[in-house]
């Protein structure tokens, strides 16, 4: 039994969402002829109570076409150091956008409001880049799942507005986060400008992103996704399971979080971990003692067929998701107390 924790990304469709898919309704999509893209176009800005969405084929298109949407080149954007942004697509932000980031050394992938207020003051005339957008993400990937706390962003908002910045939301995970916390939505609709949500992470879905905006964000989206070779035909089909998704794999990523949970506790007891960061989500990241390399106890656990990666600065990490049951779980765990 190979159990693969790399990444949430790893799960294939089930029987039920295969099911959807193929009796999706399409039509092509860049005449926005596709009824199934449509209707999960409509459904998540409902969801959100924002304006409009757009289906994109990846978080990474979607979030580089919000920075586009927001800036102009020579521009800067405001970010965690964490952020992945900055750290995961490549240098997007510099190539496609030809903007600057202005890194914030923030906890777990999050910095606070003070910290965006000692950032953005300071001179503001020709010498220096104009400031135009900040960008935050829930739950933060390298931050170990680490979840935004409500009021801290609604401050960040009230910055953001007082110094005409743009907010924007790359919410890969950001159902994760609105399981963990309770929180719905609509209440991240009414802040944010722009929202990426990524529908191929803990909701299993195979492929797919959705940008969230104003209708007038979601028209230059729309040529922007063209000019990035974002467009696609009979993408229904992929659109079917993302509807499928969200209908019956929101509520569920508690499950995720309590297998997290619990490989965490495991972890804590085995004696070569030296510590495992908090765990809020499905994301676990521990550092193992001086004594064993990286190499040496990944290679341990993969001689029982538990795969995982790392993160790099000492950084191992675990994810758990839909195809991970408990009866790897009770295995994981007892590889790991067994070490």
């Amino acid at each position: 039994m190979k159990i693969n924790l790399i990444s949430d990304t790893v799960t294939k469709p089930t029987p039920q969402m295969l099911e959807a898919m193929m009796n999706a309704k399409v039509g092509d999509d860049v005449f926005k002829t596709d009824p199934t893209v449509n209707h999960l176009q409509d459904k998540i800005a409902a969801l959100f109570g924002m304006e409009a969405a757009l289906f994109f084929p990846s978080g990474t298109m979607a979030n580089q076409t919000a920075i586009k949407i927001h800036t102009q080149p020579g521009d800067k954007l405001f970010c965690d150091k964490w952020a992945h942004v900055y750290n995961f697509e490549g240098g997007g932000a510099a190539f496609n956008s030809g903007v600057t980031c202005h890194l914030i050394d923030g906890e777990r992938g999050m910095f606070s409001a003070k910290q965006l207020e000692e950032a953005v003051a300071g001179r503001a005339d020709i010498h220096v880049p104009l400031s135009s957008l900040v960008a935050i993400e829930n739950t933060t990937n390298k931050g170990g799942g680490a979840c935004w706390d409500l009021n801290e962003i609604i401050k960040i908002k009230q910055l953001c507005t007082q110094h005409h910045l743009a907010l924007h939301l790359d919410g890969a995970r950001l159902f994760n986060a609105l399981v963990a916390k309770g929180e719905s939505p609509k209440q991240y609709g009414e802040v944010f400008d722009t929202i990426s949500v990524c529908l191929s992470k803990g909701l299993g879905a195979p492929i797919g992103s959705l940008l969230l905006g104003t209708k007038k964000h979601i028209a230059q989206a729309l040529r922007i996704r063209k000019l990035f070779g974002g467009a696609m035909r009979q993408v229904g089909y992929l659109a079917a399971a993302g509807i499928y998704a969200l209908d019956h794999h929101v509520e569920r990523l508690k499950i995720d979080h309590s297998r997290a949970r619990k490989i965490g506790e495991a972890l804590e007891k085995c004696h070569l971990i030296k510590n495992v960061e908090p765990i809020e989500t499905n994301i676990v990241i521990f550092n193992i003692v001086d004594t064993i390399s990286e190499e040496d106890f990944m290679a341990l656990l993969a001689k029982e067929n538990i795969h995982f990666i790392s993160m790099g600065q000492g950084k191992l990490r675990m994810v758990t998701h839909l195809d991970f049951t408990e009866e790897m779980l009770e295995k994981v765990a007892y590889i790991i107390n067994n070490l």
